[in-house]
């Protein structure tokens, strides 16, 4: 039995030349910019055009292109490897970006290539979103002719692996800088905007459950919050921002901890955002010590739940969709996928 599993993330420039068509391929994506084609398009020109620059100094800063890629591609061939080692399936882990290359139409021809009897798709976003997964899931069955029986895996929030992966970090981060007890736990997620919350999306229920449940295996560490970061546009994104928060800690003395708890690889948001801009924020409000737990990359906790999670994904009962473990969303999150398809 052949089973495909595609690793789905979101991609980055592989070099300073390819900031602006990521840009604009990012922001043509309807379920980020909801709008008509024949307006959602020359709107993405626009913005790719006009934040191309600041984006190619913050890639600069990471040696001209984004590491995202190349940490995908070796989470893939040490999860190829851990499901040979448990299982009988002939197996075969591919990688599928929605914003640059790999992007899904070189992807699914290779995985039907391939020819396999079952396709697991598999996203590196725990928590879902319609604007991350529910866009990744779509992108890719659109293009993909291959056969095989169809199976995702909508989302992990709280399984126990890829907790202990980030509790582990964030205790050995913590640990490595002497144990300081005036430290304030931030556990920092992308933002979205409001209104897609506000809509029915999982994510700001997920994010607060991953949260929850790094906490409750951090009982060293009991001052924590959650905050989101990356806040583009004018419109109302979710509260309270990392820069808040970290400005709060400020004010009430304390330093900070910062928990990159949505993203499992080291990326722009993490080696930018965090470790430049909100690290010289923090500096110039004498916010001290300044703590960052790395992305649980390729530890092996993470990977064995990745493994669990694409195995798992096989017998899902009635459902082509399903979170990974005993996660259910709440009524309120009408844009569940699993929801929709299990009722």
């Amino acid at each position: 039995m052949k089973l495909a599993v595609v690793l789905l993330n979101l991609g980055g420039p592989d070099s300073l030349a390819a900031v602006r068509p990521f840009l604009f391929n990012l922001f043509r994506d309807p379920a980020i910019i909801r709008l008509p084609a024949v307006a959602r398009y020359p709107l993405a020109a626009l913005i790719a055009t006009t934040r191309t620059k600041t984006a190619q100094a913050n890639y600069a800063l990471m040696g001209g292109r984004s590491p995202l890629l190349p940490e995908t591609q070796a989470q893939a061939v040490e999860l190829e490897a851990e499901i040979r080692r448990r299982t009988h399936y002939d197996v075969r882990v591919f990688v599928a970006m929605r914003y640059w290359k790999p992007l899904a139409p070189e992807t699914a021809a290779a995985v039907a290539a391939f020819a396999p009897d079952h396709v697991v798709l598999l996203p590196l976003y725990p928590q879902y979103s319609t604007t991350t997964t529910g866009s990744s899931f779509a992108d890719f069955w659109r293009v993909y002719r291959g056969p095989g029986s169809r199976h995702q895996v909508c989302c992990y929030p709280d399984a126990d692996n890829v907790v202990v992966s980030h509790a582990d970090a964030i205790r050995e981060t913590w640990e490595a800088a002497g144990k300081p007890d005036n430290v304030r736990l931030l556990f920092s997620a992308h933002g979205l905007p409001q209104q897609i919350v506000d809509r029915g999306d999982p994510y700001q229920v997920q994010i607060e459950a991953t949260a929850a449940a790094i906490a409750r295996r951090l009982p060293e560490l009991p001052d924590w919050t959650v905050c989101y970061q990356s806040r583009v546009g004018r419109l109302k994104w979710l509260e309270p921002s990392t820069e808040t928060e970290i400005r709060r800690a400020g004010s009430d003395g304390k330093g900070v901890l910062v928990a990159p708890i949505a993203f499992v690889s080291e990326h722009v948001e993490t080696l930018v955002e965090i470790d430049h801009e909100y690290a010289s924020l923090a500096a110039g409000l004498g916010v001290a010590p300044y703590l960052r737990s790395p992305t649980p990359g390729l530890r092996a906790t993470f990977i064995n739940g990745l493994a669990d999670a694409a195995s798992g994904a096989l017998f899902p009962g009635k459902a082509a969709t399903h979170p990974y473990r005993h996660w259910r969303c709440p009524e309120s999150c009408g844009k569940c996928p699993w929801r929709g398809e299990s009722a």
